[in-house]
């Protein structure tokens, strides 16, 4: 899928580095030529002699070094490749990316390219979520920039949490999503993220308790897998994915009218947590107090069902995921859910407080189709967006 494509892979330093080389082969595996860049850190890891020999191509090393340069200057080297990739991206080389600097070959590649570049960062579960690195990240995201991982997992230093990096297939698969040979290449995905704000009055809100993650992490999913995705999202606490059409919302009507607006898909992931009910006689000014100790009377309306409005609609995608968040029953709740709205798929998951997934950085769901319940171990909710958008990906195959 790769045939004929240049990757100029750029090698930090970190433990993870010992991944680069067997990524290097599954790039060429694909199709693709590997042109290698090792830092000076890089080199502590993985020596240049395994690299050159698996890529079949000197490393560039050296910023400074006139044999290089008069061969090929770094602007060129730069523009060569069709796709820079960074794997591991270290907490450094990150920062380097977020502040424009420029003071060895990697990070002056980075700053002069004209490409697209992916990054897999891999660092200490602490340095990885340091409020820095999670700066430095929305940063290289905002400029453009594609990540993959990092995954959840134990580290190299003993600890555990998110800072592993991504697998070298789950990189290619990236590689080939941002290259536009993904298996989800040409197809328009639709998800929907967040909660949605039920007014009461111009400062007060019904809504469901969401923070956006796990709709995030899906539309970033099928992003890497090279799909054109439309994202409308409620008021979420995580921001929207990078390389998606973003559609924002605050109400289930309006959540209703952008999912209209968007069909025609091939896919319709409903991860949205839409409100079930309105205030029908939400208050034009804000409601005060009026000595009484009576609380006003709210009257409530039924929302718009966007799931079963897309399901049975004239324009119904060729496959529709729901989802549903129940704190009991849950795969008998989810199984009667999926048949009632018509979808294809729940993905059902346990919200109760003690699971402590609403709102957390893991899930454990149960995904409920025609074929029964098939039940996911928990995961980091990064882990369970690219398993179901691989599932999502071989369903419209």
């Amino acid at each position: 899928m790769l045939a004929g494509k240049r990757v100029l892979l750029i090698i930090g330093g970190g433990i993870a580095a010992y991944k680069s080389l067997e990524l290097i082969r599954l790039l060429q595996k694909a199709g693709a030529s590997v042109v290698p860049v090792l830092t000076r850190a890089g080199s502590e890891f993985v020596t240049p002699l395994s690299v050159s020999a698996l890529a079949g191509h000197k490393v560039y090393q050296d910023l400074f070094d006139l044999t290089d340069e008069a061969e090929m200057g770094h602007i060129q080297l730069s523009r060569a490749a069709d796709l820079l990739v960074v794997a591991p991206a270290t907490a450094d080389l990150m920062a380097k990316m977020a502040g424009g600097r420029a003071d060895d070959l990697a990070s002056t590649l980075l700053l002069a390219t004209d490409k697209r570049v992916l990054a897999a960062p891999a660092m200490n579960v602490r340095m990885w979520e340091h409020p820095a690195t999670q700066r430095n990240l929305a940063t290289v995201l905002a400029d453009g920039v594609r990540v993959v991982g990092p995954n959840a997992g134990e580290m190299a230093c003993g600890e555990f949490g998110p800072g592993r990096m991504a697998e070298p297939a789950e990189i290619v698969a990236a590689v080939e999503a941002a290259l536009g040979a993904g298996p989800l290449a040409g197809r328009h995905v639709l998800v929907t993220s967040g909660p949605t704000h039920e007014p009461i009055d111009p400062v007060r809100y019904i809504a469901n308790r969401s923070s956006g993650a796990q709709g995030t992490a899906i539309a970033a999913a099928l992003r890497d897998l090279g799909a054109r995705v439309t994202f409308v999202t409620g008021p979420a606490v995580v921001p929207p994915p990078a390389g998606v059409a973003v559609v924002r919302v605050e109400t289930a009507a309006q959540m209703l009218a952008a999912v209209e607006a968007a069909l025609p898909a091939d896919a319709a992931v409903m991860a949205a947590a839409v409100a079930d009910w309105r205030v029908a006689n939400a208050g034009a000014q804000k409601m005060k107090k009026d000595g009484s100790g009576r609380a006003p009377a709210l009257e409530f309306a039924e929302n718009p069902d966007i799931l079963a409005t897309v399901s049975r609609g004239a324009l119904r995608p060729r496959l529709v995921v729901g989802f549903a968040a129940e704190t009991e029953a849950v795969v008998d709740h989810a199984t009667a859910k999926r048949l009632r709205k018509g979808c294809d798929w729940i993905v059902a998951n346990d919200v109760s407080p003690a699971t402590g997934i609403m709102g957390g950085a893991e899930n454990a769901v149960t995904v409920i189709s025609e074929r029964g319940a098939e039940v996911w171990p928990r995961m980091a909710k990064d882990a369970v967006a690219r398993r179901l958008a691989q599932k999502i990906a071989e369903a419209l195959q």
